[in-house]
């Protein structure tokens, strides 16, 4: 590698590279669903060697706005972020309006929303979600799993579970479609009443399975959000085990700075 004047380090080629084919997508010059030229294109293009080029497309993946298909090479993302408004998106006034917090933010963002039921039924609470139910596990609850798009690209899947106990007088928790404002609104429906969400969040690599759930590059970052909802009698009532695609969600939490 050679030195720039100065005695400081040039940018190593394939950086170069990477960056110009990142800044053509942010130009619009590559505009989402177009693919990226193939490794013998940017050979030819750049004249360099495939294995250079193949570090550039590591880096241009890393970016978050192309991903790879199998057999098809890498196609720049049409997925812009939904922004998830923690201090507010669990509003009661939503609830009331009929919009589920999915859905609320998809259309703020612009986006096409649809959400995906996968699994709804008895199942044998795992031992973290038991735990956080405060019933022991393997106890029967509700589980409802749900795979979200946005534009048709699946960005989210979640597992709620549900305290049989509460959910066993609600019929409209076992439909798919469970009315305006989704699980939350029919709960306090039926008298509970939430006082607060407590999520913890954990980023991470996507498994080979999740990639594949998630239609992302095998590796790629994923944020693994776990959520309690509590009733005002200290009760939690759902917990929902969330797996998302981490470059489709921007978090912004509001935070008292008084006691």
């Amino acid at each position: 590698m050679g030195t720039a004047v100065g005695g400081e380090r040039s940018v190593p080629r394939y950086v170069q590279i990477a960056d110009e084919i990142v800044q053509q997508i942010r130009a619009g010059v590559l505009k989402p669903g177009d693919m990226v030229p193939s490794e013998s294109e940017l050979v030819d293009r750049y004249g360099v060697s495939g294995g250079t080029i193949r570090k550039a497309m590591v880096e241009v993946r890393a970016s978050g706005l192309v991903e790879t298909r199998h057999g098809k090479g890498s196609i720049v993302k049409d997925r812009p972020p939904v922004r998830h408004r923690s201090s507010d998106r669990f509003r009661r006034s939503l609830r009331q309006g009929g919009k589920a917090a999915y859905l609320a933010e998809s259309e703020q963002s612009g986006a096409t929303a649809k959400v995906s039921v996968l699994y709804i039924g008895p199942m044998e609470a795992p031992e973290d979600a038991a735990r956080r139910l405060g019933v022991p596990a393997g106890t029967q609850v509700l589980a409802r799993r749900r795979l979200y798009f946005r534009n048709g690209t699946p960005v989210e899947t979640a597992t709620s579970y549900l305290p049989w106990d509460v959910v066993k007088e609600i019929p409209e928790l076992f439909a798919e479609n469970p009315g305006g404002g989704g699980i939350y609104a029919r709960l306090e429906d039926h008298g509970h009443e939430f006082a607060e969400f407590a999520e913890t969040l954990q980023a991470r690599p996507a498994s080979k399975a999740e990639a594949s759930e998630l239609a992302l590059s095998p590796g790629a970052p994923v944020v693994h959000l776990i959520r309690e909802a509590r009733t005002t009698e200290g009760l939690v009532v759902e917990v929902c085990d969330t797996l998302m695609a981490a470059d489709q969600f921007v978090f912004e939490y509001r935070i008292p700075a008084a006691d």
